[in-house]
């Protein structure tokens, strides 16, 4: 029986910012890539996504206060 992580209700949505945007989203939150939280790329929920060490991934949770909240690591 094959399980894909990314399908489980638990898992977040990941997704890979493209590197002409990463600059942009940087500047508009006022911080540097490097200041981001890191994630690994072999983590499970981003590993389909190949992702390259220096790679920003969005990770979007949902929250039953805010409906849905996002998150930004810099892949390790």
């Amino acid at each position: 029986m094959d399980f894909e992580i990314k399908d489980h209700y638990l898992v977040p949505e990941h997704v890979l910012i493209r590197k002409e945007k990463v600059e942009e989203l940087m500047a508009g939150l006022g911080i540097r890539k490097e200041s981001l939280p890191r994630i690994s790329k072999v983590d499970p929920a981003i590993k389909l996504l190949k992702p390259k060490k220096g790679d920003v991934v969005k990770i979007i949770r949902d929250s039953i206060t805010a409906g849905q909240t996002v998150y930004y690591r810099i892949v390790e």
